[in-house]
């Protein structure tokens, strides 16, 4: 296990009573929006704030972008605030049990400089290991509002992506299901398919059937053979809105494959200007 990124619930166990981290939950579910903070409410790892993903993962949607638009540096360092986190500090983020949620707020952490992690298995490996739940808001002293630099390299935006296309200068990495990526079912987006040239990857294959991320060596082997021998910085993540695209990056990094870079917008930006091409099928 890598232990920079990735961590048992014991080993959360014993971060928690050494005060070494910052636990949040990002329970979210997209067909009601409220329905994660209750859970939050109802039972979470003791001491953990919670993270809306509307709220204060993503900033207001606009009209030029997609359902998730990135937060803004000042809006985030508020939140971190917020929750008493303070710059240098390990954030251990975790959901119901996929990281397919939480997996956006490590990689936002990673994007303006900060260590974090993920709690493989998320809740239901805490509860499986038998430790305890807290019910209720934790009280947590607030913090300086940190100053952060976002690396905007990390990511692309949709001029870059429709500049490659034909060009073979960036491989597109879809983490939605296969039925949204090849638009024989699309029930959150106005249209369905693909940007053209992408491959399909769901989040769901980084998963052991058990809910854990796969070994190691494993994800580098699969993402290897995606990857045709060409480098990690050539590979661009997306999905519906820039969230499980980031479990992709996660498991890369897990995998020893540093360098990928994130489609903020993704396919619920790219479809908002209708003369952008599509693709359906596999």
């Amino acid at each position: 296990m890598n232990r920079n990124i990735l961590v048992s619930a014991p080993e959360l166990d014993r971060l928690i009573k050494e005060g070494g981290c910052v636990v949040v939950d990002c329970r979210f579910d997209f067909a009601d929006s409220g329905k994660g903070r209750d859970d939050w409410l109802a039972g979470h790892v003791p001491g953990a704030a919670y993270a809306h993903l509307d709220e204060d993962l993503s900033s207001p949607i606009e009209s030029h972008t997609g359902r998730h638009p990135l937060p803004s540096t000042t809006r985030f360092a508020s939140y971190l605030a917020g929750i008493g986190w303070a710059p240098g500090r390990l954030l251990v983020a975790y959901d119901e049990g996929s990281n397919a949620v939480s997996s956006r707020l490590w990689w936002l952490m990673r994007y303006f400089g900060q260590p974090a992690a993920l709690l493989d298995g998320g809740l239901a490996a805490w509860i499986a290991a038998g430790l305890p739940l807290e019910k209720g808001a934790p009280t947590a002293a607030t913090s300086r509002v940190p100053v952060l630099a976002p690396h905007e390299d990390m990511t692309v935006d949709s001029t870059m992506i429709l500049n490659s296309l034909g060009r073979h200068e960036l491989l597109v990495l879809d983490a939605r299901a296969s039925q949204r990526f090849s638009g024989a079912v699309e029930n959150l987006d106005t249209r369905a398919g693909h940007i053209p040239g992408s491959v399909n990857r769901p989040f769901g294959s980084n998963l052991t059937l058990g809910g854990q991320f796969k070994d190691a060596g494993q994800l580098r082997e699969e993402f290897s053979d995606l990857l045709d021998d060409q480098q990690p910085e050539k590979l661009v993540h997306s999905c519906g809105s820039g969230v499980t695209a980031c479990h992709n990056l996660f498991a890369m990094e897990l995998a020893g494959l540093p360098g990928s870079r994130l489609y903020p917008g993704s396919w619920s930006e790219w479809i908002r200007d209708p003369d952008r091409p599509i693709e359906t099928g596999h």
